[in-house]
């Protein structure tokens, strides 16, 4: 089985990227962030025709995220309970496997802006929430994956300037701390389980030929609970829609369990 997540930076533009992507990596669910589009917009009869399913939580211009598996989903939930939320950032949904049932979260963390910002405040608010969150649907889905975009670089190493970058967004004492939280609960980092090449990243800037000179960030990510660790054979970047005309500026990450 493989699962993925990518932030695909509005799917109204690049549902065909969406498209030949899982041609060639006939995932068997993909996690996606960013949607930019309502639901009543969301391609479902597109993705239909190539073998998947979908549930979304959309909103017009920003946001946005959505499951797409070969199953179909079910006990879907949107937004975190008892967190009120006007953006779009969660949904979670139980997909059904020949080893039971498997519990897919996936999440567009805030990006939070500055340290000291009100949008820092409200990334810290709703990370705790959903630590709270997470808590409650571990002890009632022990297979359970975590997946999206956090907007953290977890630690120094998924940075491409960690000294000239310390205390800015994405490096932060806090956010950080938010990150080891999530492996406090009985999370793993999937792409750690594994050596991997140095200097990887999953996203880089549009400008100033970030992605070209790989000045990048590994900030999207798949965190599998106790009884999924042992099943991870691989997890990697995929580097390849990056360079397609009009990318996201982010890419794929992949994760193989046995």
């Amino acid at each position: 089985m493989k699962l993925a997540t990518w932030n695909i930076n509005s799917l109204s533009v690049r549902l065909p990227q969406v498209i030949a992507w899982l041609a060639d990596n006939p995932v068997d669910a993909l996690c996606l962030q960013e949607l930019k589009l309502v639901d009543e917009k969301f391609p479902h009869d597109a993705l239909k025709e190539i073998g998947y399913h979908a549930v979304a939580f959309g909103q017009k211009t920003y946001n946005g995220v959505a499951i797409l598996s070969r199953s179909p989903l079910r006990d879907v939930v949107r937004n975190i309970p008892g967190h009120e939320d006007a953006q779009a950032r969660v949904i979670a949904a139980t997909l059904d496997t020949p080893d039971g049932p498997l519990r897919l979260v996936n999440g567009y963390f805030v990006n939070g802006q500055a340290p000291g910002s009100e949008k820092f405040a409200y990334k810290m608010l709703w990370l705790e929430a959903l630590h709270r969150w997470l808590r409650e649907e571990l002890l009632a889905h022990p297979r359970l994956a975590l997946l999206g975009d956090f907007n953290v670089a977890p630690e120094d190493r998924d940075s491409f300037d960690p000294v000239g970058l310390k205390d800015t967004i994405h490096h932060t004492v806090e956010e950080r701390g938010h990150f080891q939280q999530l492996l406090q609960l009985g999370l793993t980092d999937a792409y750690r389980l594994f050596e991997q090449p140095e200097k990887s990243y999953s996203w880089w800037d549009y400008r100033m030929l970030g992605f070209q000179k790989n000045r990048g960030l590994r900030i999207d990510h798949i965190l599998v609970s106790e009884a999924l660790r042992g099943r991870v054979t691989a997890c990697t970047i995929d580097r390849a829609p990056r360079k397609n005309p009009q990318p996201s500026d982010h890419t794929p990450v992949v994760a193989t369990l046995d």
